[in-house]
């Protein structure tokens, strides 16, 4: 297997998050783990689906995170869907609990970077998308790539 170079980053995106949530702000934030889920997400074996954060007693939590166990380990590995404490300042906590509390806004998980010795979540303060607002979505999507296609064939 070949080892990763320390200057090339880690990256597991959450493409489901910007479908289902229209992302408002955004905030970077360490996440305390085990060793076995170290090697597991740099393994990329990490599933995003329904992960969300919870506020409780003035910390902030990933719940909901799969993160698959690590062969090698056995019976040493990590339980895959436990809390995950997330390492934020306590004026950020607070500030982003009253969002989340006062206008119906989310706090999602929306990518796993890796720099260097350290495994971040890139969080996302997002407002849950209707039906429409996702079909306009997809329908400037599909354009935008028809454009691109379309240039790309006039240029030959």
């Amino acid at each position: 297997m070949a080892r990763r170079e320390a200057s090339e980053p880690l990256l597991i995106k959450n493409k489901k998050a910007f479908h289902l949530y229209e992302i408002v702000e955004k905030i970077e934030a360490g996440i305390e783990l085990v060793g076995t889920e170290v090697k597991a997400i740099r393994a990329k074996n990490v599933n995003f689906t329904d992960a969300f954060v919870r506020m409780k007693n003035g910390e902030a939590f990933l719940e909901n995170l799969h993160i698959g166990a690590w062969a090698p380990a056995s019976q040493f590995n990590h339980a895959p869907l436990r809390s995950r404490r997330l390492l934020l300042h306590k004026n950020q906590i607070m500030r982003l609990g009253q969002k989340c509390a006062e206008r119906g806004l989310t706090l999602v998980p929306l990518a796993i970077v890796g720099r260097k010795h350290w495994i971040k979540v890139e969080l996302g303060l997002g407002r849950g998308k209707k039906v429409h607002d996702k079909r306009d979505s997809l329908a400037r999507k599909e354009a935008k790539r028809d454009v691109e296609r379309d240039l790309k064939y006039r240029s030959r």
